[in-house]
């Protein structure tokens, strides 16, 4: 009986009966235990790789491949480096793309709104007749400014509209910030006396308050630096208020300038009763009136209106009975009570006149005489 593993046609000559002692000591070096088989690792290569040691056994990972797959590839030698130069080449031809755009058509920098300079003018205007004194309260009944509303409640804001590209209520928060800007240059005493700018410079843009700062340190009438051009002072030396309850009278407009801009005009005329800074304040007829019409441009952007403040941009000024010859940029010299005419100027002005004030051609014009007031009544001393 053949045992598995004999030749088909039997044991061979010269080579014993097949016997089991015979297998066993001819394969005794080659026999493995049963652990070792258990634990070997079957490898079968693939065809390629059994046609010489020339193939790749192993595939080499390219840097376009990812590591999901673990399947064996062949790659042929140098694919990785011509990919890396084509990556290189790549960067390089975008790079070169964007450098030609970037030269070809420059991006403009993103405009940064700073806020222009204050323009202003102040003309003085001399009196054409003698300066009439008296009780401040009978010297505004027999004056235009006898139906002007006292302090703030003259300066009254119009109708508000949303425009193309503001909210209604953004309209409204810049003709608020226009009047707390004229009540606080034109109305607060101590501004009025030039013992005060911080209620004023609180209003202003940042960009603004260096030459406002200037202007209060060194006035100068350069058209940039007036005192009187920022707000309204008496010089203490010459003039003071005699009564805290100013007449006021005038209008404002707004207008959408651009799509982040709006503007607001201010055309207000403010009458003070003044007295001279020497003497009793309890003088009967010591007062006199001193009339100042204030032309402003205002403008507001989107952080401004964030912000409450103002862009004052230009001012235009008139202001009398002053005499020609001084300088009212750091602060107004009225002519008082008593005093007869004095050097005039080219034009008559009429600060009470409504609409647009007539501008003079000089430095200084005339005060046009208060409309008579005739026989008006006059209210009893307070």
């Amino acid at each position: 009986m053949a045992v598995p593993g004999d030749p088909p046609d039997g044991t061979p000559e010269g080579i014993g009966g097949g016997d089991e002692e015979f297998r066993s000591d001819e394969y005794r070096s080659v026999v493995f235990d049963e652990d070792f088989v258990r634990a070997a690792r079957l490898q079968e290569f693939s065809a390629q790789e059994r046609m010489g040691e020339h193939a790749r056994a192993v595939r080499s990972r390219s840097m376009w491949s990812g590591g999901g797959s673990s399947r064996p590839r062949t790659s042929t030698p140098g694919r990785g480096a011509r990919q890396g130069m084509l990556l290189v080449l790549l960067i390089a031809v975008a790079f070169a793309v964007a450098v030609y755009m970037g030269l070809s058509n420059p991006a403009l920098p993103p405009a940064i709104g700073r806020a222009e300079a204050l323009t202003s003018t102040v003309v003085p205007l001399a009196p054409a007749t003698a300066v009439p004194g008296g009780r401040p309260v009978d010297l505004y009944a027999k004056s235009p400014a006898a139906d002007y509303r006292v302090g703030a409640a003259g300066i009254n804001l119009p109708g508000a509209r949303r425009t193309q590209h503001f909210t209604e209520g953004q309209v409204i928060t810049a003709l608020s910030i226009a009047k707390d800007y004229l009540v606080q240059s034109s109305l607060d005493p101590d501004v009025l006396a030039g013992a005060a700018t911080r209620p004023v410079r609180v209003l202003l843009d940042p960009d603004q308050t260096d030459q406002f700062d200037r202007s209060m340190t060194t006035p100068s009438g350069d058209g940039r630096h007036a005192v009187t051009g920022w707000l309204v002072r008496f010089d203490p030396r010459t003039a003071v208020v005699a009564d805290t309850r100013v007449r006021v009278s005038g209008t404002l407009a707004i207008d959408e300038v651009s799509a982040d801009v709006l503007e607001v005009i201010t055309d207000h005329t403010f009458v003070y009763a003044v007295r001279p800074a020497t003497g009793s304040p309890a003088a009967a007829d010591g007062a006199s009136l001193f009339t100042v019409r204030r032309e402003l441009k205002l403008r507001f952007d989107r952080e401004d209106l964030t912000a409450r403040r103002a862009e004052l941009v230009t001012a235009y000024v008139m202001a009398g009975p002053q005499d020609c010859s001084t300088d009212p940029a750091e602060g107004f010299r009225p002519v008082l009570a008593g005093a007869g005419p004095t050097t005039v100027g080219p034009a008559a002005s009429d600060p009470y006149a409504s609409g647009t004030p007539r501008r003079t051609a000089g430095l200084c014009g005339v005060l046009a005489p208060p409309t008579p007031a005739g026989d008006a009544p006059v209210s009893p001393a307070p």
